[in-house]
């Protein structure tokens, strides 16, 4: 009876009464030393033109896809944008260290089971990604929910996350995929997100951010950096609705754009919580009765130091403009009766 292998690992399993007289060997080479390959080995993976790098597997002998830790070391985006490293249909977990170098950002090295879903391999030279395939799927291992997160150096990664306490990265940061913040996020090198973002605390952010999906931030967000917006990408925010009063306040901490519709002859007061350099308007909109006044706080500053007039008519769209210039003097211009 000829020798058979192991499913996931092509240890030998040798038949009884097979080799008499070297089966000390063969165990040896083809389950001893394979075995260890397989806990601690390490296979280097050499990429080049080819869109598809298939794995060797082998029964009973050396082989790439049995090993523990993977480097890939070549370039990618000059024959082939996108490059599959493909694994045997087999369950086992890899550690894999991307080192290729691209030409784009856009360019990547997926591990995957040949026709199946695979895992984005994210390049660097000092951090390994751990995967998993359950036979058919590749995975991410790396966890993606911490409590309170630090890193001292570059942080990547592949999936989702989602950091319930504060994350300090003094490195850069890489999302491939949405990140969920409760609290602060602070990083010192450069953001990089992918997916949708959502900031529950403030955001400190002291380098280039980039987000390729939606943004929500509901804190205080300060740019250290450059913000760079691809074209397409609206900005926009909501715009607060203030109540009716004799003395109509703007408060500044909470946003930048404002309405309100006036009721009576009314002052527009000097607003709160100025920040020199902030821009914004507010919209005064008459009610349907109209013929009221509109006042303004001398904080207010007006071409010619003259009070612009709100149009009176019932329902009148009136648009004033402003920037600070200092916290006692607010730059604005009066838009009249839009329609």
């Amino acid at each position: 009876m000829a020798s058979t292998y192991t499913t996931n690992l092509r240890l030998t399993k040798q038949a009884d009464g097979e080799n008499p007289n070297s089966w000390g060997q063969i165990l040896n080479d083809g389950v001893i030393s394979l075995a260890d390959e397989a806990i601690a080995g390490y296979t280097t993976i050499s990429i080049g033109s080819a869109a598809t790098v298939n794995l060797t597997a082998n029964d009973g002998a050396d082989d790439q896809a049995r090993s523990a830790f993977l480097e890939i070391k070549g370039s990618i985006g000059t024959a082939a944008t996108s490059i599959f490293l493909v694994i045997p249909s087999k369950t086992k977990s890899y550690s894999i260290l991307n080192g290729v170098s691209a030409n784009a950002s856009s360019n990547a090295v997926m591990i995957r089971v040949a026709g199946n879903t695979g895992v984005t391999l994210e390049r660097s030279s000092t951090v390994f990604q751990h995967v998993v395939c359950d036979g058919t799927s590749v995975y991410n291992v790396a966890p993606t929910k911490f409590s309170s997160l630090t890193v001292d150096g570059d942080a990547i990664i592949g999936g989702k996350a989602s950091v319930v306490g504060n994350l300090i990265v003094t490195g850069n940061q890489n999302f491939n995929g949405a990140g969920t913040f409760n609290s602060t996020l602070a990083v010192s090198g450069a953001l990089t997100v992918t997916g949708a973002v959502t900031l529950a605390g403030a955001a400190i952010l002291k380098s280039t951010v980039t987000v390729e999906g939606a943004q929500v931030n509901k804190s205080t967000t300060r740019f250290e950096g450059a913000v760079s917006l691809a074209s397409g990408a609206p900005v926009h925010q909501t715009i607060t609705t203030i109540a009716d009063a004799a003395s109509i306040v703007m408060n500044m901490a909470t946003n930048n754009q404002f309405l309100v519709t006036l009721g009576g002859n009314r002052t527009l007061a000097a607003p709160t919580n100025l920040t020199v350099g902030q821009t914004g308007h507010i919209y005064c909109i008459q009610n349907s009765g109209g013929g009221h006044t509109l006042g303004y706080n001398s904080v207010f500053q007006f071409a010619g130091g003259s009070d612009p007039v709100a149009t009176p008519a019932g329902g009148a769209v009136n648009l004033l403009v402003f920037s600070v210039r200092a916290t006692d003097k607010v730059d604005a211009v009066m838009v009249n009766d839009l329609k």
